[in-house]
C-alpha cells in the first residue's frame, strides 16, 4: 500500500486546503490464475485481487468540477460535471472520465465534484489491470463520498462500459470484476457471460504467488486477439451440424467436443477450440483440487494451462515461454503459466517461499540471455476487492 502520509501531503500540496473531508480508497490489480481466452468463449474463469493496485485520495468540492491528478502521470487537469467529452489530449485522464460520465447517465447525483489524487502502484502494460483499477476505485470512491449505494456487481459492469465506450477498448468484464469483487485469499470463479461468481478459498501455505513481468510490449495482442476470436466463431459455426443450438464454445464438454471434433474443417480451427474447451475444463478441475488444498495438482494444472496456449492457441510468444521454461526449472516452482492475453505481460508461477529469491535470481538471469530483455517480479498475496481505507 501507498505511504498515506506522503499522499496527503502531495495532495494538499496540489489542491490546498486541509485533511478536513479527505477520504482514502484503493482498488487492487488482479491476475488471472487460470482460465485465458475463455471469457469471450462463455467459459468460466479464475481470477483474485492482489495487494498492490490504485489508492485514491478524494475530498469533496462545490464548483462542479473535478480535479484529477497522479503520481504516475505528469498530465493532470479539472473537468467540468457539465461537459465530459472524450480528448486523447487528456491521456490516462480518459479512464476516471468515463466513469464519471457512466455514474451520470445511470442517474447518480456527484454533488460539486471533488478533487481526486491517484498513486498506481501497478506497472503500466503489465497485463495486471492498472485501468481497471483505476475505473473501479473511481466509481467506488465518488459514490461512496456522494451517500450513494456501492453495488460492487454493478461498478464492475458500469467500469466495464466507461472502458468500451467512452475509451473505446473492447474489453471483457473479468478485470473489472475482479478488482471490485475480490477477496483476501480467495479467487473468483467467474462465469463472465452470466456473472455468476463465487469465491474460492485460495490457501497457498508455504508458497507464493510471483508474477514477472516480460516487460515485452504486447504487439501482437490485439490483432491476435481478434483473429481467435473469429477462429472460435467459426468453430461454433462447424459444430453445430451437432449441436444447432450452440452459440458459445465454453458450453461443450470435452467429451462432447472430442466426439464431434471431426466436423471443424480446419485443423488450426480445431484446435483454437480444443484449448477453450480443455482451458474451461482446467478450471472446474482447479477448483476442485483447491478446495482439497492440493496445490501440487494445481501446479499441473497451470503447467497444462501453458502448454495449451502455447501449443494449441499460439499466443504465448518467445518471451512468455521463455520465462516459463526458466520458472520450472527451479526448485520449489508447482507451476508456472501466462496470464492475460499473451504475446508479452506477465506470468504467474507458484513458489515455495524458501525458493523466492532463487527464483527472481535464476529466472531473470535466464530470461536476459534468451532475450536480452530485463524482468521485473512481484511476490504477491491475494487481497480485497475496492474499498474505503479509514
Amino acid at each position: 500500500m501507498a505511504d498515506l502520509a506522503r499522499l496527503k501531503q502531495q495532495f494538499i500540496e496540489r489542491y490546498g486546503g486541509t485533511e478536513e473531508g479527505l477520504r482514502v480508497y484503493h482498488a487492487p490489480g488482479r491476475v488471472n490464475l487460470i482460465g485465458e481466452h475463455t471469457d469471450y468463449n462463455g467459459g468460466y474463469v479464475f481470477p483474485a485481487a492482489l495487494t498492490f493496485g490504485t489508492t485514491m485520495l478524494a475530498r469533496p468540492r462545490t464548483d462542479r468540477t473535478i480535479g484529477l491528478a497522479s503520481t504516475n502521470f505528469p498530465a493532470a487537469g479539472r473537468i467540468s460535471l457539465d461537459g465530459i467529452a472524450y480528448d486523447p489530449a487528456d491521456d490516462w485522464m480518459n479512464y476516471p472520465k468515463g466513469v464519471v460520465r457512466e455514474l451520470q447517465a445511470m442517474g447518480f447525483d456527484l454533488g460539486g465534484g471533488a478533487d481526486i489524487l491517484y498513486c498506481g502502484e501497478i506497472p503500466n502494460g503489465s497485463g495486471l489491470s492498472s485501468s481497471a483499477s483505476i475505473e473501479v476505485v473511481t466509481a467506488f470512491g465518488l459514490l461512496e463520498l456522494n451517500g450513494h449505494k456501492t453495488d460492487t456487481v454493478e461498478i464492475a459492469k458500469l467500469a466495464q462500459r466507461a472502458e468500451n465506450e467512452f475509451v473505446g477498448v473492447k474489453c471483457g468484464i473479468m478485470d473489472q470484476f475482479a478488482v471490485a469483487n475480490g477477496r483476501r485469499n480467495h479467487a473468483i470463479l467467474l462465469m463472465c457471460d452470466t456473472l455468476e461468481y463465487e469465491l474460492v478459498p485460495f490457501d497457498s501455505g508455504a508458497y507464493k504467488l510471483v508474477i514477472g513481468n516480460t516487460n515485452k510490449r504486447r504487439e501482437l495482442a490485439d490483432s491476435k486477439y481478434n483473429e481467435r476470436r473469429g477462429e472460435c466463431e467459426q468453430a461454433v459455426r462447424d459444430l453445430k451440424a451437432a449441436f444447432p443450438d450452440l452459440e458459445l464454445l465454453g458450453r461443450l464438454t470435452p467429451d462432447e467436443f472430442r466426439a464431434h471434433a471431426h466436423l471443424i474443417g480446419n485443423e488450426t480451427v480445431r484446435r483454437r477450440a480444443r484449448h477453450v474447451v480443455e482451458e474451461i475444463d482446467r478450471v472446474r478441475q482447479s477448483v476442485d483440487v483447491l478446495r482439497r488444498g492440493d496445490l501440487a495438482a494445481f501446479g499441473r494444472l497451470m503447467n497444462a494451462s501453458h502448454d495449451s496456449l502455447r501449443d494449441l492457441y499460439e499466443v504465448t510468444g518467445r518471451e512468455l515461454d521463455a520465462m516459463v521454461d526458466a520458472a520450472r526449472s527451479v526448485e520449489g516452482v508447482l507451476g508456472s503459466r501466462m496470464t492475460g492475453a499473451g504475446f508479452g505481460g506477465c506470468t504467474v508461477s507458484l513458489v515455495h517461499e524458501d525458493a523466492v529469491e532463487t527464483f527472481k535470481r535464476v529466472v531473470g538471469s535466464r530470461y536476459a540471455e534468451a532475450t536480452g530483455l530485463q524482468a521485473d517480479f512481484y511476490v504477491c498475496s491475494i487481497g480485497n476487492g475496492v474499498e474505503r481505507i479509514e
